[in-house]
């Protein structure tokens, strides 16, 4: 089936290349009885790729089961999943067939798998080892064939170092890995969300539909959009049923996102108390990530000196233009609190022109962004997601970034 055909047939908006891959990696996986382990942030769509996987399948005659592992109490979620025998404890007052024995020939799904004791994740890994599992309370070993397909929204490394997921069940489950893209890496399907939820509540309402305006586009295509499309659906319900006018502009819809102006900065915006990051820290940040801007820049200096056959030796015009350059170029940065700037003058022209301006913190960069980390994993006592919310990036880039410079927890 082409990934058109499955969009329409599962109700799946978008034309994100990155979307559309992780659609075509459930097309291709769905014959086989391989374990998938379906991850990215809450609100993304995950619960989609399991039905998709299961209706493409052989198995798609057989019982579909999808299980929300973070909804069940830890002491009944053994007897959900394996069943249990008559008085294996109180309130068995009979025995219960578990979703393994139910699902037997079909698939399973279970959401928020991060979440499972590890005492069930022990008996989960015998069950996608052997197919072979115990209800509570017995000592028959029952045979299932089930296929497992598996989602989460936690960073499974990282709950494996803290102790709270185990680790040989990881690599089972994630056989074939699938990343849903959060809305603000998809801003192609923004606005294409936005009017198809704006329809389906208008008909639901029996309303007219709601019109963006230019400018309320582009507010919906900068705000980062942290609950995905859940909460850009349950906004476009909010304003269809308040606003009285069918005209949403940007003034509209900053009354219903939160935290729009700071979701607008390039990075996080906090005042410069202890133990928050300043604005110093902020600069900091956007000069590490603007070091390939200014090499290119410096680049196409030097093409257009070349390219306008310009001399070493410069006239007392170019002089004068060059001196005030540079002089209001220092004034700025000496004004932002930023790096020294070393300029060459005519006179040592002959040295190559890529040499013309040191960043002499440029090296240290790497040290700041480090202390960065630390300072943000020391507020939020190690919690890595809160820590990666704070400096503006995905708790996978947060990951690496410590695996990279080695930081110790």
């Amino acid at each position: 089936m082409e990934i058109q055909s499955i969009k329409q047939r599962f109700g799946i908006i978008g034309n994100s290349p990155l979307l559309e891959n992780a659609i075509n990696i459930a097309r291709q996986v769905a014959p086989t009885d391989i374990s998938v382990l379906i991850t990215g942030e809450s609100g993304t769509g995950k619960e989609f790729f399991p039905q998709i996987i299961h209706q493409l399948s052989a198995r798609k005659h057989g019982q579909y089961i999808a299980v929300n592992c973070g909804a069940i109490p830890e002491g009944t979620i053994d007897s959900e999943l394996f069943g249990h025998e008559k008085g294996s404890f109180t309130g068995a007052h009979e025995a219960r067939k578990g979703y393994f024995e139910v699902a037997n020939g079909g698939t399973i799904f279970l959401d928020e798998v991060a979440e499972l004791p590890l005492q069930t994740q022990v008996r989960l890994l015998r069950v996608l080892e052997s197919g072979e599992f115990l209800k509570v309370g017995s000592s028959k070993v029952i045979k299932t064939n089930v296929r497992i397909i598996a989602a989460t929204n936690i960073n499974i490394p990282i709950a494996i170092q803290q102790g709270k997921f185990r680790e040989d069940l990881y690599y089972r489950l994630n056989s074939v890995p699938i990343f849903m893209p959060p809305l603000r890496e998809r801003k192609e399907d923004i606005i294409l969300l936005f009017r198809k939820f704006a329809s389906d509540f208008a008909e639901k309402y029996k309303m007219p539909s709601l019109q963006l305006e230019e400018d309320g586009q582009g507010l919906l295509l900068n705000y980062r959009w942290p609950g995905n499309i859940r909460q850009l659906k349950n906004i476009t319900e909010q304003i269809s049923i308040i606003e009285k006018t069918r005209l949403v502009t940007a003034s509209t819809l900053v009354r219903y996102l939160p935290e729009i102006q700071e979701s607008k900065l390039p990075v996080p915006f906090k005042k410069d108390h202890e133990g928050e990051i300043s604005e110093r820290d902020i600069l900091y940040r956007v000069l590490f990530e603007m070091r390939k801007d200014i090499s290119d820049l410096k680049q196409l200096v030097g093409e257009i000196i070349k390219t306008e056959g310009l001399s070493l030796d410069v006239n007392d015009n170019d002089t004068q233009v060059m001196k005030k350059f540079t002089a209001e170029y220092d004034s700025y940065m000496r004004d932002n609190n930023s790096v020294t700037i070393h300029h060459s003058s005519p006179e040592s022209a002959s040295e190559p022109l890529d040499d013309s301006v040191v960043l002499e913190e440029s090296l240290s960069l790497t040290d700041r962004e480090k202390d960065l980390i630390k300072r943000a994993l020391e507020k939020y006592k190690g919690k890595r997601k809160n820590a990666a919310a704070e400096l503006g990036i995905s708790e996978r880039t947060l990951y690496r970034k410590i695996k990279e410079y080695d930081i110790d927890q």
